[in-house]
């Protein structure tokens, strides 16, 4: 048996390959890589996350082990599994007599803790290495913040731009254009002779993944034939889709990234989340590789496109990280409005007679993907109108999306689109009514509701629900400046028409699983 004095542990969102810790081969040291039911399990995954993690996972131990390390690679169904991480961990410091553990810092609160807790019990020296994948550390944001009352994503978004010198004008200071921010130019509806781009396929086989995961009785959502795994799963992959982003995609991200339509699932956006979550990818290489095709074809290509593209990598995505770590454990118990109601069936279905919803989930449920409008302002703002309690909400995107680890997850639902945490992410809360949705859509046309409509048989439940919510949590959002105006129109109208609206609100809420 061979000889190891030290143990690294790589998770399943720790794909870097170019970390510092494999510049150097050290036939004393092994690392440990394990499918646990513990993770498959802490929450029901899509079907297709489970397996696309799996895959990315052996893919990447694959590789190291060509490189030369020595990896330990612990399969779902592998007789010595304990099917937790600190069990595995155990063991094999028990097997090989190890004398040194060592790990990178977990992007999630949940498994930090648990190997804090595990070091503190092993009995042998332990070091905690940084994933060296994000822009700024952990605490980053909250000291970026300190004394002040908010976050303002704008300025730490200003601030990383600065720091790392991206799109800047030869002063250092300057954005280029002499602006920081196109969002005014992002929101545009797509129009019916657009062409979109087909998304770049990467389907394979994965029937024996699915066998093991029933084999094992790993409880899973969502759907998947024969054809329905199209994700990539290696860096060379991933890279080959950041390719066909810049040429295919860029070229109308930003213009069109709010857009919705019934004709493409993946319209303009790159599908790069779940490769960066993972670590395949690298924030700034993504962002340098979009930028520098930008640079050489900017007669085709506007600077709102590229614009857009980078505030969603180096602004919001390294923002909400640290919010996640400046206000956790904490931020998983918010629930500003103490709202209570159950998330409807269809959520896991897609049987609704909502087109938008319709669509949406069950675009989720074959795709394990929708882009951030489609999670935003359908399936995220259904819920808050109807006052689902935000912990449901949590456990469905946790689970049905492909790209969906906590960090990421929780402070997009439970503070930007449920406004839970009463202000923390979000300004205010992100509330429409159906006229938002038709405008930034095609959904509406052949919906069997009415989008114009606020009370009678085929209204859309949008928009009752939507002053519903207004009207009974005034008590709380009535003096933010942001919807004052809201509250001026809902003050307006005549006692009869509130009563309309309300009382088609308390039947869409009574009757949420039939709508």
């Amino acid at each position: 048996m061979a000889q190891y004095h030290t143990l690294r542990l790589i998770l399943g969102d720790q794909l870097n390959h170019q970390h510092s810790w494999f510049r150097k081969k050290d036939p004393g040291t092994l690392y440990i890589m394990m499918e646990t039911l513990s993770e498959a399990n802490y929450v029901r995954h899509h079907i297709q996350k489970i397996i696309g993690f799996f895959l990315a996972m052996r893919a990447f131990a694959e590789n190291r082990r060509q490189s030369g390390h020595s990896i330990h690679y612990i399969t779902l169904d592998n007789t010595d599994n304990r099917q937790s991480i600190s069990g595995n961990i155990r063991y094999l410091i028990s097997k090989f007599n190890i004398q040194r553990f060592e790990y990178q810092l977990p992007d999630e609160y949940r498994l930090d803790k648990e190997l804090e807790a595990l070091c503190e019990s092993l009995g042998i020296p332990c070091q905690a290495y940084d994933t060296e994948h994000f822009l700024t550390p952990r605490e980053g944001v909250a000291r970026f913040f300190e004394g002040k009352k908010t976050y303002l994503q704008e300025n730490f978004y200003r601030h990383t731009r600065k720091q790392h010198q991206i799109m800047m004008e030869p002063d250092g200071a300057t954005p280029l254009a002499g602006r920081w921010n196109f969002d005014q130019e992002n929101r545009k509806k797509i129009p019916k002779n657009q062409n979109i781009p087909s998304p770049l396929s990467f389907q394979r086989d994965v029937s024996e993944l699915a066998r093991l995961l029933n084999t094992m009785q790993v409880e899973t959502i969502g759907r998947l034939g024969p054809n329905d795994f199209n994700w990539p799963v290696t860096r060379e992959e991933n890279l080959q889709l950041l390719d066909h982003f810049v040429r295919n995609q860029l070229k109308w991200f930003g213009a069109y990234q709010d857009a919705m339509t019934e004709r493409s699932f993946l319209l303009f956006h790159s599908r790069l989340s779940f490769a960066l979550n993972v670590k395949l990818l690298h924030p700034l290489e993504v962002v340098k590789t979009a930028i520098a095709y930008w640079q050489k074809h900017q007669d085709e290509i506007d600077i709102a496109q590229i614009e857009g593209f980078v505030r969603q990598i180096i602004g919001w995505r390294e923002y909400m990280r640290g919010i996640y770590w400046a206000e956790m454990p904490e931020y998983a118990k918010m629930n500003f409005f103490g709202h209570k109601a159950s998330l409807p069936g269809w959520y896991w279905t897609g049987s609704t007679k909502m087109a938008c919803l319709k669509y949406a989930i069950e675009q989720s449920l074959n795709h394990a993907y929708a882009h951030h409008i489609q999670r935003l302002m359908l399936t995220g703002n259904f819920a808050l109108l109807l006052g689902v309690h935000p912990d449901e909400l949590d456990q469905w995107y946790l689970g049905i999306y492909m790209d969906a680890i906590e960090w990421v997850e929780i402070t997009n639902t439970r503070g930007m689109s449920q406004f839970a945490d009463g202000g923390i992410v979000g300004t205010k809360p992100y509330a429409s009514s159906a006229n938002y949705i038709a405008k930034m859509s095609d959904y509406c046309g052949n919906c069997h509701y009415n989008h114009r409509d606020k009370y009678g048989d085929k209204a859309c439940p949008f928009n009752s629900l939507y002053w519903d919510f207004y009207n009974r949590h005034a008590d709380k959002l009535a003096d933010n400046p942001r919807i004052g105006m809201m509250y001026r129109v809902w003050d307006r109208m005549d006692a009869g028409e509130k009563e309309k609206i309300l009382l088609q609100a308390a039947a869409y809420k009574a009757g949420a699983d039939e709508l």
